[in-house]
């Protein structure tokens, strides 16, 4: 692979924009691309009829996301390093907008599929922006702004779901796109205009047989999950495409060890380092989305089952909405605390409180209050640990492969939603109480998934020991290998990586 060496502005060029300009633009398009995630959630249960389809099809305007964000993802990050980073960016946000406006279009089911797997390929907006970061921003900033960059996710996700509730409620369902669009347009306005291109690129070929290879196996691995509650676990269908996912995927290892130009270096993933930080990755990932399953359904449950609180959507999405600022605010927080003691340490203490939020939650769900408490501390651990996620992942790999890491990083917490989704599913399926003649999740089910929730989090406090206490500095100079700094705070790590001046 071809080593990236950063250049210099050209003589006359114009000066750069001020790094709190560039910080605040790519947040807020992670922002916009992470509402995409709850956009739909207020209209599920009423797509059926708004499409004229069955609910077994109408899911897939769920699903179709779900399998384009993961295709997309780290295919968008490695041609990021190869062709610019701000450029991919700007194709994901373009795939947002012209998902959007289609959706926004639609009145039957097929296009409606369509927008929203053009809204899935845009995904990689979050990842690339903090790839951008570490190349643009100043070391000092580097720190706190990707810990606000990779925080967006968390934070578009809590803010959407009472935003799109409420133009639900008081508009047709059509406004929760063109909104959507209108949202894209700006962010993509502001990235022309705001956001300079990396001079930061690896050259190459694109692995074009690796892309098809990881798209396939992942196709089938979250197709297995996202459906294996509706299709049924043990059915030739969901066994099938399990088993076909690990052959295609242990076929496609194969290879990119063998290609000179892989679409993932696995043996970069293969370090200590990258390995542990994506395998907590996954259960923090899991953890997070627990609480998006298991909040808004108690709180909306009526009051006569004893343990639901009788609320509306958007007074749910109202509970959940102060999750977000707070995980926004911990941001620089985050990112002191990884300077002081290595992001290491941050993750740690993020999962320790994600467990925490979980385990208070079992014994406190009688009144809103609590579910707000709730969900503002497991927001404050997700704050952390999402904060930690990107400097251990830049300060692991050289700048060359800053997009292609971040992006599979990415892709590592989208695996543990799924997962958490299928499980939650699956307990909550089973564990059911009888509310007239309905059948409701059981109060003990929703303890069950967050006893799980709480399993997930003290997982990733695990596998984040693991973690070098000293933080491999990946060497971009020619010749150069990867070397080590002692201390393994954070931001002193992606200090010593070369940047663009």
């Amino acid at each position: 692979m071809s080593h990236a060496q950063p250049r210099t502005a050209a003589p006359g060029a114009a000066a750069p924009p001020r790094p709190n300009v560039v910080v605040a633009v790519l947040a807020f398009g992670g922002i916009v691309v992470s509402l995409m995630q709850t956009l739909v959630i207020p209209i599920v249960p009423e797509l059926p009829s708004l499409l004229n389809a069955p609910a077994s099809d109408t899911a897939w305007a769920v699903t179709a996301t779900l399998l384009a964000a993961a295709v997309a993802t780290p295919m968008m990050g490695r041609l990021g390093d190869m062709y610019g980073k701000r450029r991919m960016l700007l194709v994901s946000v373009v795939m947002l907008v012209a998902g959007s406006v289609t959706a926004a279009l639609s009145e039957s089911l097929a296009p409606m599929i369509v927008g929203r797997a053009l809204q899935g390929l845009s995904a990689g907006v979050i990842p690339l922006g903090i790839s951008i970061m570490r190349d643009e921003l100043p070391a000092e900033r580097l720190g706190s702004a990707t810990a606000l960059m990779s925080a967006s996710l968390g934070v578009g996700g809590a803010l959407g779901l009472p935003a799109a509730a409420l133009i639900a409620d008081n508009f047709d369902w059509h406004v929760l796109f063109w909104a959507s669009a209108g949202m894209g347009v700006v962010a993509l306005l502001l990235v022309l205009a705001l956001v300079p291109e990396s001079k930061v690129r690896t050259g190459g070929r694109f692995d074009l047989v690796g892309a098809v290879g990881m798209a396939a196996g992942l196709v089938c691995l979250l197709l297995a999950i996202s459906k294996g509650g509706d299709w049924g676990w043990g059915s030739g269908t969901i066994l099938g495409l399990f088993g076909a996912a690990v052959v295609i995927l242990l076929v496609w290892g194969v290879f990119e060890l063998r290609t000179k130009q892989p679409l993932v270096d696995l043996r970069t993933t293969a370090r200590r380092q990258v390995l542990f930080t994506n395998l907590a990755s996954i259960a923090v990932g899991f953890a997070m989305f627990a609480m998006s399953l298991v909040i808004p359904q108690l709180l909306q449950l009526p009051e006569a089952t004893g343990y639901g609180l009788g609320q509306s959507l958007l007074a749910a999405g109202l509970v959940m909405a102060p999750s977000g600022l707070v995980m926004m605010a911990l941001a620089p927080v985050s990112a002191a605390v990884s300077k002081a003691k290595g992001p290491k340490v941050t993750l740690m203490i993020g999962s320790l409180i994600v467990a925490g939020g979980y385990g208070l939650n079992i014994v406190l769900m009688d009144e809103v209050w609590h579910f707000i408490l709730v969900s503002c501390v497991i927001g404050a651990g997700i704050g952390f640990t999402y904060g930690s996620m990107p400097a251990l992942i830049m300060s692991a790999v050289p700048m060359s492969e800053t997009g292609a890491a971040n992006s599979l990083n990415t892709l590592m917490r989208s695996i543990g939603t799924s997962v958490a989704s299928a499980v939650a599913g699956v307990i909550l399926a089973q564990m059911t109480t009888t509310f007239g003649s309905t059948a409701l999740p059981s109060e003990d089910g929703f303890k069950a998934v967050l006893a799980i929730g709480v399993g997930a989090a003290l997982l990733a406090f695990l596998l984040a020991s693991f973690l070098p206490r000293r933080q491999p500095v990946a060497a971009e100079t020619s010749g150069t290998s990867a070397g080590e700094v002692d201390g393994g705070t954070g931001d002193a790590a992606l200090a010593a990586i070369p940047r663009r001046r």
